[in-house]
């Protein structure tokens, strides 16, 4: 059991204090609390994300307790970044809007229905100035600078606000007030979980372990897996798209998708791994990852499907008529009859941005009737009939 929880766990802090915790309950003969904590800043999940919770569902499986805390309080006031600026906050209708999505997600992979969910706001809304002061005076700002970006920022004498100076200490109060016993996060959370565990010992509990996971790089094979960075793999992405994004992954990312984002044991892993040192074709061992991808998040026969539909329109090329989305013309936002191909393109794939579509076009990337367009002030009629394909994986066919 406790080679599976520590499977692909990249820093347990203290090194020892999974076993110990695990006793702990046992001797308690009580469930461990399980924290994970999220701003919601955006409302889609991705196979990133997805590390750290198909690590809880191992901890649930095992019958303990999970508890998600929505960041409705701390979203607002913006989380740093890691970088040389503060997150932009966001207004209460985009965290409640944004929570609910996540929620909606998480069920993909972890059993909503024994999951505890509690938002930051019940506790942090109602501390009153004196109080806050009171949770500020628990941290030095000499442990505060031990965080590597504010020790970056403040050497290279770039702004600190003093609300992202705040910030930690709010996320590791969220671990005093729910009593956590396991905080999990990716290893760029490492500093705030451990605020967790300073506070704790403050306020007389026993501190929390640390439990931190690699960050899953994204499709470019460099950056961490980001929507911001447009290169995820969503969890609620549609089956095609799932295989053809798995499929443009460098050849450098195949191992580290196989261990982080797929359910293969041990021994199918060590098998995969054999038959790419014996210098199989490394788009074979990424049309499995695909096919397993998108059976955990749909099911084996969307993942058939998807493997068919790839092998038609990117590898053969085809342009068939079955592979087409149907659209309505009357649900797109568009009042003119002949309308911009940005635009177009736009309202079909509202993921990408304007600029993003624009070279796409520039590049060849969109078809309008089987004719490449490669002018991005062309206007197309709306009318049905018409079928468009942009970039390699996404058609679709008006009405």
């Amino acid at each position: 059991m406790i080679h599976l929880l520590q499977e692909n766990v990249e820093i347990i802090l203290p090194q020892n204090g999974l076993e110990k915790k695990l006793q702990q309950a046992k001797d308690e003969n009580r469930k461990l609390n399980i924290k994970l904590g999220f701003d919601p800043t955006a409302p889609d999940l991705h196979l990133g994300h997805a590390v750290v919770l198909k690590k809880l569902r191992q901890f649930q499986d095992l019958g303990h307790r999970i508890i998600i805390v929505v960041g409705s309080f701390t979203a607002r006031i913006g989380d740093p970044t890691g970088k040389n600026k503060a997150r932009k906050p966001l207004s209460t209708k985009d965290v409640n809007d944004n929570a609910q999505t996540y929620i909606d997600q998480l069920s993909k992979i972890i059993d909503i229905k024994k999951t505890k969910i509690v938002f930051n706001s019940d506790w942090l809304d109602h501390l009153n100035f004196s109080e806050a002061i009171g949770l500020l005076s628990k941290v030095t700002i000499a442990q505060l600078m031990h965080r590597n970006d504010f020790n970056k920022r403040f050497s290279e004498n770039t702004p600190i606000a003093m609300h992202e100076l705040v910030y930690p200490i709010l996320q590791g109060f969220d671990s005093v007030k729910i009593e956590c016993d396991i905080e999990m996060g990716g290893t760029d959370q490492l500093f705030n979980c451990t605020m967790g565990r300073q506070l704790q010992e403050v306020y007389g509990l026993s501190p929390q372990i640390v439990m931190c996971l690699p960050l899953l790089k994204g499709l470019d094979g460099k950056e961490k897996m980001s929507k911001s960075l447009h290169n995820t793999i969503g969890l609620t992405d549609e089956p095609n798209e799932m295989f053809g994004k798995t499929m443009s992954i460098p050849d450098s990312l195949i191992e580290e998708f196989m261990n982080l984002t797929t359910d293969f044991s041990a021994v199918e892993k060590q098998n995969l791994k054999s038959r790419m040192e014996n210098g199989e074709n490394p788009m074979n061992i990424k049309k499995l990852l695909a096919k397993n991808i998108i059976t955990q998040y749909h099911d084996e026969s969307s993942a058939k499907r998807a493997e068919d539909f790839f092998a038609n329109q990117v590898q053969n090329k085809n342009f068939e008529e079955k592979t087409f989305k149907p659209v309505g013309i009357d649900s797109l936002h568009l009042s003119e009859n002949y309308v911009l191909l940005t635009d177009l393109c736009h309202q079909l794939k509202s993921d990408l941005s304007k600029s993003a579509i624009r070279r796409l076009i520039e590049n060849g990337g969109v078809q309008i009737n089987q004719e490449k367009i490669t002018d991005i002030d062309r206007r197309i009629e709306l009318k049905g009939g018409t079928k468009i394909k942009i970039g390699k994986r996404f058609f679709f066919e008006l009405f």
